[in-house]
């Protein structure tokens, strides 16, 4: 059940990446956690109903119910059609989803709770199983993706479900769980093959049938007809052309199209040059390298199924077989990993609208940043640049400019802790067209050194069509240094950014926030200001669906809250034996909740860059945790005979949270070049010592508040078993969200000095809990 009940969580980030948009895939998360709550709240309201049946039967029929229900769910989620406008139909339709999702996380919680509460005597070992489950689902994830796809992950999780009735009914009552069991499976092998089930709607908008679709861990891609050319779509969102000319005599449309866009002042400047190409999708910049003349060029894409299945199989002969040319070497991998580990330097280092909301490994919101536009990863770009190499990145920018100024205000930072004091003379911007509300892509090209005369020129014949050349009068110079026999050309919030050399007092003055974000809080698509984002500033820009994630925090955290006090907290309040004195005790199982989640989110980010890629940093961290908390929770009770002496582990907990503030984010970094396996390894060092400790306070507090019962309360009616884990799963909904908030504002260092604290209030609220006699 526990396998079942994350293996669905998880399946509902990515599903909901690719039906909503990448903001609401956290929403799993929360949905998870109320369901379970509400769950627990339920049975503890109807205990005396719930009697009626033993757990067997209970399991049994739950069991098939959830199944069906997990089918339905699929069904509603593929054809919603939530779209991006903050409108009340759009809020009613998105909480529509959010409640119907939460179902089959219900009855776990119900079953869960019905479980723990009449076998108090073996909540250690049950609680052991449930994290073993959650952690196992983190194992079978990945290959599920990858191999049978989005919809059928989330059908196999129903299958599970299927199998945990059969294990739950007894003999001779096995035919309807078994029967189900088959049909799901045959189900699956039918949806693999024909696509029965798949996105309708996505965006708000119904899809077409795409020429090719397949999923992975990464995200959904899809080959689409469109005009007379062809278009990778990824998540049915960001999309990448496929190139379609001989990159030895490409065509005068491709070069005339490639050649009058921002990226090609990168190919003019470098025309011979090392190219290294981070996301180079459908070919767009491996084109321009090679037909200007490069004979090296690098391309990194950390999706397999663009580089291997896309671009050298199903569409290479439509491509010209680009990424199979002498010339193209192409690596699956992590852009920034790639870079930093390569000993090779590079002429460019090139990124065009790279966005990683698109490549999100997990779909959650705690990875919807990859670390690829930090100051950290741009001092890597330049380290690994020759001496008179560039980065060009282009970026979205607007008539307000705030995407591309924040490039700037990056490399401006990295540079600068690089030693280089005076950076005006290091850019140059281009502009495809004059910036608009829309939005227009922006090249900023950056270097360790100042852009000569001759180099600037060389722009400048570019867009104006000097040496027998057509114009380019699309391209529009946003920047270029001053020099003394020309005053520069600039935008003005360009020109006041980089001639004033100090990006962080240019944003705090400035309408937007451009100031340079870090790896301790890499969210640098996040550029609207508080009071812009549901003042509706800009809702046409190609960005706004960025920064609309502010405003799908705070409706996640309202919803959340909402739905955290209709269903957990007055069910709970309203409730004569919750009114019995245990305000403090909750307090108790609050803080735990809390703090165990804000210190999964924080250390699943701050384990991207480690590992390499976002969905390592997911299945690593969380089965490590989980795994571990399990093994915690079974010795627990060997451990502590008397519950209340669970005070060792949480002091172990907050020391090693108080070290790790302090010391982990230079550790990583400094480990951050080893081998794959011995990061794997450093990664278990670090998070099963913390996990094993984390697992013990849960089931330790359930048993103390057992006994603590058992002194005065009948077992069967005040039992409060039900009443803890709901709490504690109430407070894990409402802090999934704000560990996200608070790393936004303040960073994960902040974060997980937050979890630190919880675990520090739990630890006095011990003493709450009053002493038994015995021992179960």
């Amino acid at each position: 059940m526990s396998f079942a009940a994350l293996l669905l969580e998880l399946g509902l980030t990515r599903l909901f990446s690719v039906v909503l948009f990448y903001h609401f895939a956290f929403l799993a998360i929360s949905i998870a956690l109320l369901g379970l709550g509400a769950g627990a709240v339920f049975a503890h309201l109807c205990r005396a109903w719930l009697w009626r049946w033993s757990v067997e039967q209970l399991g049994t029929m739950l069991c098939v119910i959830n199944a069906i229900v997990i089918v339905a769910v699929l069904e509603v989620v593929v054809h919603s059609a939530v779209s991006l406008h903050l409108t009340w139909p759009n809020f009613w339709r998105l909480t529509a989803v959010y409640l119907v999702s939460a179902v089959p996380f219900f009855i776990t919680g119900l079953l869960f709770s019905i479980l723990f509460a009449r076998h108090t005597e073996h909540v250690t070992q049950l609680y052991g199983a449930d994290l073993l489950g959650g952690s196992l689902a983190c194992l079978a994830l990945l290959p599920l993706l990858n191999l049978i796809g989005g919809p059928n992950t989330i059908l196999f999780a129903a299958l599970a479900v299927c199998v945990a009735g059969v294990a739950w009914a007894a003999p001779g009552k096995r035919l309807l769980p078994v029967s189900l069991t088959v049909i799901l499976a045959l189900l699956i092998a039918a949806n693999f093959r024909n696509s029965l089930i798949d996105v309708v709607y996505a965006k708000g908008m119904k899809r077409e049938a795409p020429l090719y679709a397949r999923w992975n861990a990464i995200s959904r891609v899809e080959v689409d007809q469109q005009g007379l050319g062809r278009a990778i779509v990824i998540d049915a969102d960001a999309q990448t052309s496929l190139m379609n000319t001989n990159p030895y005599h490409w065509s005068n449309d491709y070069r005339r199209n490639l050649m009058s866009a921002a990226p090609s002042v990168a190919n003019v400047l470098r025309p011979h040059g090392d190219f290294a190409i981070i996301g180079p999708g459908g070919g767009v910049d491996v084109l321009r390298a090679v037909a200007n003349g490069s004979a090296n060029v690098t391309g990194i894409e950390i999706n397999p199924i663009i580089a291997t299945n896309i671009m050298r199989d199903r569409f290479a002969g439509y491509t010209y077989h680009l990424y199979q040319i002498p010339e193209v070497h192409l690596h699956v991998s992590d852009g920034r990993s790639f870079v930093r580990d390569s000993q090779n330097q590079y002429d460019v280092v090139q990124m065009t609208l790279v966005d990683t909301w698109a490549s999100t490994a997990a779909g959650a919101f705690a990875l919807s940043e990859n670390n690829l536009y930090t100051v950290e990863a741009f001092r890597e770009y330049f380290a690994h640049l020759k001496p008179d190499g560039m980065i060009a990145i282009t970026r979205w920018e607007f008539a307000r400019p705030r995407e591309a100024l924040r490039v700037v205000s990056q490399a401006m930072e990295a540079l600068r802790q690089m030693g280089v004091q005076d950076s005006s003379q290091n850019f140059i911007v281009v502009s495809d067209g004059a910036p608009d509300t829309d939005g227009r892509p922006v090249l900023v090209l950056a270097k360790k050194s100042p852009f000569t005369l001759a180099e600037q020129k060389a722009v400048l014949d570019h867009i104006q069509g000097t040496n027998g050349q057509d114009p380019n009068l699309n391209l529009h110079v946003l920047y270029l240094p001053v020099t003394a026999d020309r005053p520069g050309m600039a935008h003005p919030a360009f020109a006041q950014l980089i001639r004033g050399q100090d990006a962080r007092a240019f944003s705090a003055a400035y309408s937007y926030n451009v100031a340079p974000v870090t790896d301790n809080a890499p969210f640098f698509f996040f550029t609207l200001k508080p009071e812009q984002v549901f003042r509706g500033s800009d809702q046409g820009g190609i960005d706004w669906k960025v920064n609309l994630g502010i405003a799908i925090l705070g409706i996640v955290l309202l919803v959340s809250m909402a739905a955290v006090i209709a269903f957990l907290v007055l069910p709970l309040a309203l409730s004569p034996e919750t009114r019995s004195g245990r305000s403090l005790r909750v307090l108790y199982f609050i803080a735990i909740g809390l703090g165990y989640i804000l210190v999964e989110i924080a250390f699943i980010q701050r384990f991207v860059l480690f590992l390499g890629y976002p969905t390592y940093a997911l299945t690593v961290v969380v089965f490590l945790m989980l795994l571990s908390s399990g093994a915690g929770s079974v010795i627990s009770r060997r451990w502590f005979s008397e519950p209340t002496r669970v005070y060792l582990a949480l002091a172990f907990v907050i020391a090693a949270l108080l070290i790790y503030v302090l010391t982990l984010p230079r550790l990583l970094e400094s480990l951050i070049g080893l081998p794959f396996a011995v990061k794997l390894l450093i990664s278990a060092s670090l998070l099963i010592p913390l996990g094993f400790a984390m697992g013990m306070p849960f089931p330790s507090g359930l048993r103390a508040l057992h006994l603590s019962a058992n002194s005065h309360e009948s077992r069967s009616k005040h039992s409060a078993i039900e009443w803890a884990w709901a709490m504690n799963a109430a407070s894990s909904v409402l802090g999934s969200v704000l560990a996200i908030v608070v790393a936004i504002q303040f960073g994960l260092t902040a974060t997980l000095a937050c979890g630190a604290a919880a675990y520090v209030t739990a630890l006095l609220l011990l003493s709450t809990f009053r002493k038994a006699a015995v021992t179960i």
